[in-house]
C-alpha cells in the first residue's frame, strides 16, 4: 500500500467532458459530503487557423457546475498540456476556485521560456498559479482529501491528483488498449515514465482511474475510465509484467513516428501562463511561432 493518504471508502461523483476538437476528457469531480467540487484539465476552443479563441467547452463545464448548485474550490492542471489550451482563468473568473499545478511547472517555464525567446517579464516561478504542489502534498475539496503524486515522464511536471477512490492520471496512462502517452518531448524520458506508471499502478486494483485523453483505438467508442487492475491486467505497454528496458524500446521507437500535436505552440504559450494569452507590448493577445524551435 502507498504511504500516502488513501480512501477508497471515499466516492466522488465524477461528470466527464469530452472535447472531440482535441479528444481532451475534462472533469468535474464532487466531494460525496458536501457541495463542493473540483474541475481537472479544462479545455479553451482556438481556431488556430484564424487566430479565434471561444469557450463552449468551458461554458458547458460551468453550466453544470451552476445547474447542479456546486461550489468550485480548485482547478487542477494535471500537467502543461501540449494539445489543448486550458480555460482555467476564464472559468476561475466566472465561479472563483484555486488554479494548481505541480511545483515543476518552473522547470517548464525556463524551458518553454528560452524557446519561445520570452523576455523577463515573463516569470518563471510559477507565480501565475495559486497553488504549486510537491509529490504527496495533499488538499481539500470541501470535506474529501486529495492528494497529489509526482508522475513525471511524459513532462516534467506531471502529476496524478487521487480524490477517494479515483484518480486523474493526466497523460501518464492512457486506456489500457491505448498504451501510454509519448515521452520525448524537452523534460521528457520513458525510463522515467515507467516509473512513474509503477507507481500509478502500485495504487489499490479497485481505485478508478481518469484519463486526460482517448483516441478510441481501432474505432472503438471514446472511454475514460478503468481501473488499477486493468491497466495492470491489459495495458498494451506496461500491463502484464512488461519490463522498463521493453516499454524504454517500445516507446522510443513509436515516438519516432510520432508528429508534433497540432497545437503544441499556441497550448505551450498559454498553458505555461495557467491559461492566460500572452500579449504583445502593446497589450494585444498575441502568439509566437518559434522557426525550429521544437
Amino acid at each position: 500500500m502507498p504511504d500516502y493518504p488513501i480512501n477508497l471508502a471515499v466516492k466522488p461523483q465524477v461528470e466527464a467532458f469530452f472535447d472531440p476538437a482535441t479528444n481532451t476528457i475534462s472533469y468535474v469531480v464532487r466531494d460525496p459530503g458536501s457541495n463542493a467540487c473540483a474541475v481537472i484539465d479544462s479545455v479553451m476552443d482556438i481556431d488556430y487557423a484564424a487566430g479565434r479563441i471561444t469557450y463552449d467547452h468551458a461554458d458547458a463545464i460551468i453550466a453544470y457546475i451552476q445547474r447542479s448548485g456546486l461550489s468550485l474550490e480548485w482547478i487542477i492542471e494535471t500537467h502543461v498540456h501540449a494539445d489543448h489550451l486550458s480555460a482555467a482563468p476564464y472559468i476561475q473568473g466566472k465561479l472563483g476556485g484555486k488554479i494548481g499545478i505541480g511545483d515543476k511547472i518552473m522547470v517548464v517555464q525556463e524551458t518553454f521560456g528560452k524557446i519561445f525567446n520570452e523576455g523577463t517579464e515573463f516569470q518563471r516561478d510559477g507565480s501565475q498559479f495559486d497553488r504549486l504542489f510537491k509529490d504527496g502534498d495533499t488538499y481539500q475539496i470541501g470535506g474529501m482529501q486529495a492528494v497529489a503524486l509526482y508522475t513525471p515522464g511524459h513532462t516534467h511536471a506531471c502529476m496524478v491528483h487521487v480524490m477517494g477512490n479515483a484518480a486523474f492520471v493526466g497523460d501518464t496512462l492512457f486506456m489500457p488498449d491505448g498504451g501510454s502517452a509519448r515521452a520525448d518531448f524537452p523534460g521528457g524520458d520513458a525510463g522515467t515514465l515507467y516509473d512513474s506508471i509503477q507507481k500509478v499502478l502500485a495504487l489499490p486494483e479497485e481505485m478508478r482511474l481518469f484519463m486526460c485523453h482517448d483516441y478510441g483505438p481501432d474505432g472503438r467508442e471514446i472511454q475514460w475510465e478503468t481501473t488499477v487492475g486493468a491497466e495492470k491486467a491489459h495495458n498494451i505497454h506496461v500491463g502484464n509484467g512488461t519490463t522498463k528496458a521493453q516499454f524504454v524500446e517500445l516507446r522510443r521507437a513509436r515516438d519516432a513516428t510520432l508528429a508534433m500535436p497540432q497545437l503544441i505552440i499556441p497550448s505551450l504559450q498559454v498553458n505555461m501562463r495557467a491559461g492566460e494569452v500572452p500579449t504583445d507590448k502593446d497589450g494585444r493577445a498575441m502568439l509566437k511561432v518559434p522557426i525550429n524551435g521544437l
